[in-house]
């Protein structure tokens, strides 16, 4: 895995726009990210699908595998650990994953780029 350098964090919504367990896609610096607050935590991870290559994350199914918050692909349904990215189902597939955080009831995003 390479390194990752991170960019400034920017403003999305506030964060009672976010319904606990569903997704909604935002554009952060073109970049499609997929938001999600599950379980009182926040998760922001790419809207891109890396098996089927299609924006459609944010539409993901939200759940858990042993107490680790998930997302299934709404597409073939493979299963992503929020917290780190990695498919539960494929090992050598990974979602890539942003920093997010609430401040002043607004969530803001940084995006993490491969170098």
């Amino acid at each position: 895995m390479s390194p990752t350098s991170t960019l400034d964090w920017t403003a999305v919504c506030p964060l009672d726009r976010l319904d606990p367990d569903r997704g909604v896609a935002a554009l952060v610096d073109r970049v499609q990210v997929a938001l999600f607050v599950t379980g009182g935590d926040l998760y922001a991870v790419d809207n891109l699908d890396p098996v089927g290559g299609a924006q459609v994350m944010s539409r993901g199914i939200v759940g858990s595998r042993g107490g680790v918050p998930t997302l299934a692909s709404p597409l073939h349904k493979q299963v992503y650990d929020l917290r780190t990215g990695r498919c539960l189902d494929l090992p050598d597939v990974t979602l890539r994953r942003h920093e997010a955080r609430c401040r002043d009831g607004v969530v803001e995003v940084r995006l993490r780029q491969e170098e």
